[in-house]
């Protein structure tokens, strides 16, 4: 699902940041200081909770405005799962008016975090580490966590359940989000992924040949250097959506690294990051009505 190479990539474009600066560079304070919250932000409350799945209990964290109902938005984080970074971007979003909630995807095989401060995919210990996580991963069961977390959401009272719901992914969150919406299409309107991996495969379940079965709105951020790897993915992804007749925004966000949205990556771009977010929170004004 994330692409090894493009980890490889970012390595060797880093190269001299040690492990002790990395990890200076993501504390929780210098998380917060990068994420400035939203103008007029809503006071916001959140908790985390356990969403029974048919294949098991997944630990999540949930956040939405103090009062009021608002439209629903699941979140898939990267392969580095849900830690930190993912609750406060999840805390950014409820701010502007979202009940979001992220999940950790791993849950069949670990609980979250699994993460020390500092530690990155990019590091050998920590992929061999998450290696047997992925293993356990399917896509009949990310459709299925798909289902069971979008009901989930729907029963929560701070959801609007007559507006649509959206679904975001990161990294190999990706693709889990193209599953999720040919899931659920009456629920899911928004879709946006960022430096998704495995969207486009060359296997008989790829994800891309999901979106006939799609109702929502797209907005698809590519990383620079995923797209110098892979430079027909974005074609195929604008055919399939135009022949699906799906608005889709796909564009590449040049300078911008595999991995670029979340703070606490080795190649966060802050500008780059909150011109995808921007898009974002437009995607959810239009389409989750």
């Amino acid at each position: 699902m994330c692409d090894d190479h493009t980890t490889e990539d970012n390595g060797a474009y880093l190269g001299g940041v040690s492990r002790r600066q990395f990890g200076a560079m993501t504390g929780a304070a210098g998380i917060a200081m990068l994420l400035p919250a939203p103008a007029n932000a809503a006071t916001i409350k959140g908790r985390d909770v356990t969403i029974a799945t048919p294949d098991g209990t997944a630990d999540a964290y949930f956040v939405a405005p103090a009062t009021g109902r608002h439209p629903g938005v699941l979140v898939w984080p990267d392969v580095m799962g849900l830690r930190p970074a993912f609750r406060q971007m999840a805390d950014r979003l409820a701010q502007s008016g979202y009940a979001v909630l992220v999940v950790n995807q791993f849950y069949r095989s670990t609980k979250a975090p699994f993460l020390k401060p500092g530690e990155s995919y990019d590091q050998p210990e920590v992929k061999a580490r998450i290696a047997p996580f992925r293993a356990a991963l399917s896509t009949e069961g990310t459709v299925r966590d798909g289902i069971a977390f979008t009901s989930f959401l729907d029963k929560q009272p701070q959801v609007d359940r007559k507006r649509g719901m959206a679904s975001t992914g990161y990294c190999m969150g990706g693709p889990m989000v193209m599953l999720t919406a040919a899931a659920v299409p009456g629920r899911i309107r928004a879709g946006a992924t960022f430096h998704g991996g495995g969207m486009v495969t060359d296997k008989p379940d790829s994800p891309h040949l999901r979106i006939p079965q799609m109702k929502a709105r797209y907005l698809i951020a590519i990383a620079a250097n995923d797209d110098a790897r892979s430079p027909t993915e974005k074609d195929t992804l604008r055919t399939a959506f135009a022949a699906a007749k799906l608005p889709a925004e796909i564009e590449v966000y040049q300078g911008a690294m595999h991995g670029w949205c979340p703070p606490d990556s080795r190649v966060y771009n802050a500008a780059q990051a909150d011109r995808a977010w921007g898009r974002m929170l437009a995607l959810f004004e239009t389409a989750l009505v």
